[in-house]
């Protein structure tokens, strides 16, 4: 990683997912800090779902995955990793 980057990843399986809904999860990241950038990716086809993330608190990026398709999704497990930039 680069100086003033920070990342992590971890294995998630989140719940079917109604449409109009969301399914979080949080991970610790070392040095992350408010207002600092998150991103976030998944290694599965999200299936037209959303994916974002933020850094809630120190050293913790949350993670959303949120439903807009009209259809419940259920994504199997994968791995999700995350990136957090230091803001200037």
């Amino acid at each position: 990683l680069a100086i003033g980057q920070a990342g992590t990843s971890a294995t998630w399986d989140p719940a079917s997912i109604a449409s109009g809904s969301s399914a979080s999860t949080t991970v610790t990241v070392s040095g992350a800090a408010l207002g600092d950038f998150a991103l976030a990716s998944f290694s599965l086809s999200l299936s037209g779902l959303s994916l974002s993330a933020y850094v809630s608190a120190t050293n913790t990026v949350t993670v959303v995955i949120g439903n807009h398709t009209g259809a419940a999704v259920d994504l199997a497990s994968g791995t999700l990793k995350v990136l957090v930039l230091k803001s200037i």
